[in-house]
């Protein structure tokens, strides 16, 4: 596992500037296919192990687990999803959000960690106008990795 300290994390800033870029002008469940497609090729390639999800309205639209992932990262989904459901933004950035302010999201909030887990790797799913309408999550690589995947995927399906 990497040191957390020798990680370079994103500032909130940084983070809330992903999520102004990366804005769909709508989202179907054909855009749903190809970005989760995309994003488990990419992932194949890499050989990572994880589980990808993506809905919209919590209705589930595409869902993997690649080989090498495990039960575990489908709570890990859930856990993260709660957390942008909640929030409204990306999981590493409700995260950062609180490591900025000195504290963790665990005692800035004191939510039930079984339901909620503000680590890398959720992602909303923005409707330009609309506002957030669903979720891309990543489970099963350190969080800023799933985060960066997500992140990657977005990018080259908007771009």
């Amino acid at each position: 596992m990497t040191d957390a300290a020798a990680v370079s994390w994103p500032s909130v800033a940084d983070l809330a500037a992903e999520e102004a870029e990366l804005q769909f002008g709508s989202f179907t469940n054909d855009d749903a296919w190809e970005l989760g497609t995309a994003l488990a090729a990419v992932a194949r390639r890499q050989g990572a192990p994880v589980a990808i999800d993506i809905s919209r309205n919590h209705h589930r639209l595409f869902h993997v687990a690649l080989p090498g992932a495990t039960p575990d990262n489908a709570a890990w989904i859930e856990r993260k999803a709660a957390v942008v459901d909640r929030f409204g933004h990306s999981s590493l950035y409700v995260r950062q959000a609180s490591v900025e302010q000195g504290t963790t999201f665990e005692e800035e909030y004191g939510l039930d960690p079984l339901r909620y887990a503000a680590h890398g790797g959720a992602f909303p799913v923005i409707v330009r106008s609309v506002g957030p309408v669903g979720l891309v999550v990543v489970s099963g690589l350190p969080q800023l990795e799933d985060h960066r995947l997500v992140v990657a995927a977005l990018r080259a399906h908007l771009g």
